[in-house]
């Protein structure tokens, strides 16, 4: 219930972010730079959780960032699953060269590094966030390939698998109809993991200057520029980085209760 609670809140910050904000993100008020949270004697309640280098609401700039974490982590993953599971149960189902040709795409993705990996393709994309978007869906892919394979190879072995076959029915229909609803549960909590995991990567791009462009509000980016005034004014890289940890904690917790609730095992201790 924490987890759910915490993901609805930080979406609904993401969706109705005009009416919450305060101020204009991008609007700069160099008579107000680096003015601390309101609960410093010399804060001001007109900005809640102060403002940075430039003057600009570190509140409203959150508020705003949340729609591109959660657009990167919703989106990749989204992506990540559409192509690794197609990808995936292609591969097992047909084997043969099918399946030699995807599983080489998939551990060639995992041979090298994935930071490094990541890091690479972004300076070449350059930066956008359709880029980000697409750049994470593709290299979180293999895991997804990985497991769709597997349940394809398990499956295909099954009972009401070999019926449909008897009755006619192609991998047209068997494909869609009988092997993907069965890992649909396993699947969503996987994915939803890879939304947790996709938020922290966005933020670390943003952190090295590779994600969004500069003027586009997101956390990583107030890292970015945060860090440089760490010693002395700390607020403009800790309320980015809280905003990172509360929402990467609650879309774990989230992904904990589906794991329990599809395989009741899993709470078992061993």
């Amino acid at each position: 219930m924490l987890g759910l609670a915490l993901v609805t809140l930080i979406s609904a910050a993401a969706i109705f972010a005009p009416w919450i904000a305060p101020h204009d993100p991008s609007a700069a008020n160099f008579l107000a730079a680096r003015q601390p949270p309101a609960w410093n004697p010399d804060g001001s309640l007109t900005y809640l959780l102060g403002t940075d280098q430039l003057g600009q609401d570190l509140f409203s700039r959150i508020v705003y960032g949340a729609r591109v974490s959660l657009l990167v982590g919703f989106l990749g993953a989204l992506t990540a699953v559409s192509l690794g599971v197609t990808l995936g149960l292609l591969a097992g189902w047909f084997g043969g060269w099918t399946d030699r040709i995807i599983s080489s795409f998939a551990n060639l993705l995992l041979a090298v590094p994935y930071l490094v990996l990541v890091i690479v393709i972004a300076t070449v994309l350059g930066r956008s966030l359709v880029n980000v978007i697409l750049l994470f869906g593709v290299t979180s892919s293999p895991v997804f390939i990985r497991f769709a394979r597997g349940e394809a190879l398990r499956l295909k072995q099954l009972a009401f698998v070999e019926a449909a076959r008897g009755l006619g029915a192609g991998s047209r229909v068997i494909i869609p109809r009988h092997l993907l609803p069965n890992i649909v549960g396993p699947l969503a909590t996987l994915a939803t993991f890879e939304v947790s995991a996709m938020i922290f990567y966005e933020a670390g791009l943003g952190f090295l200057g590779l994600s969004v462009p500069p003027e586009v509000p997101s956390w990583g980016n107030m890292l970015s520029l945060g860090r440089r005034f760490l010693t002395t004014h700390p607020w403009m890289a800790v309320f980015p980085g809280l905003a990172i940890a509360i929402t990467t904690l609650g879309i774990n917790l989230l992904g904990d209760w589906l794991r329990d609730a599809i395989d009741p095992r899993s709470q078992e201790g061993g």
